[in-house]
């Protein structure tokens, strides 16, 4: 109770520190975006063959840090061995600019800025026979890399308040590299999520990378449609050991708004 108390007293410091700062806020850039995927192949952790997700993406920089946050919503259509189910997965990450926050800019080598990193993970999971819902608190230290090649490139270590599940460590690695072949447009984004092992779960690895392809040029709206392929690879999915290893492709569309 104690550890909850202060993972839930450090987000709202965090969070009183950015409405102290809202006076002085300014927006660099923003994203919003949705996107359809549809799986091509199986998924092998007890799920269902047929899934489609829709998610709703926003990402914006600041001088006070950054946000990020989506919202995905799968739905899980009924097969042999699987009823119909629902489920909402939500992220919330604001990190604090600690260049911004103490007025001294934290840049040496390679590293652009250190921030405190926060996130909240909300779940719903339901279908006629079960359902589970989960608030999840991470708080930790993040820093931006400037590395070529890339738009960004972020890493972030996290102390993980879980709700169902004993707590644990997490690092997490974000990207994001654009390229071209020929006249075509190209992103490669993702993230790599590890968890560390508790008592009552093993340690796991979430490697989730996009390849999508800058369609909307071609209709005279660059960088607004896209279409290309996500993948998942997902070690001891949920912390679980058997099946152990998840690997899942779907093709996707998405459309910034």
């Amino acid at each position: 109770m104690n550890k909850t108390i202060k993972v839930l007293s450090s987000v709202l410091l965090a969070g009183s520190s950015l409405v102290a700062f809202n006076a002085q806020a300014e927006m660099h850039w923003s994203d919003n975006s949705i996107s359809l995927l549809k799986n091509l192949s199986e998924y092998e952790v007890d799920t269902n063959d047929d899934v489609t997700v829709v998610t709703l993406e926003h990402a914006s920089g600041h001088n006070w840090g950054d946000l990020f946050m989506f919202a995905d919503r799968l739905n899980f259509k009924s097969d042999s061995s699987h009823p119909e189910t629902k489920e909402t997965y939500t992220e919330v990450s604001p990190r604090l600019s600690l260049s911004y926050a103490t007025g001294s800019k934290m840049e040496f080598g390679i590293v652009t800025d250190v921030f405190l990193a926060t996130t909240w993970e909300h779940d719903t999971y339901e279908n006629e026979f079960f359902s589970q819902s989960f608030d999840n608190y991470l708080v930790g230290v993040g820093a931006d890399l400037k590395l070529p090649g890339f738009a960004f490139f972020n890493i972030n270590l996290y102390q993980v308040n879980n709700e169902n599940i004993d707590n644990d460590n997490q690092l997490t690695v974000v990207w994001g590299l654009p390229f071209s072949l020929g006249n075509a447009d190209f992103m490669f984004d993702g993230y790599i999520d590890w968890s560390s092992a508790e008592e009552t779960h093993t340690a796991d690895f979430h490697f989730n990378p996009q390849l999508r392809m800058d369609i909307g040029k071609y209709f005279g709206v660059p960088k607004k449609f896209e279409a290309g392929f996500e993948y998942s690879y997902w070690v001891n999915k949920f912390g679980l050991t058997f099946p152990d290893t998840e690997s899942v492709f779907s093709a996707m569309v998405k459309v910034h708004l």
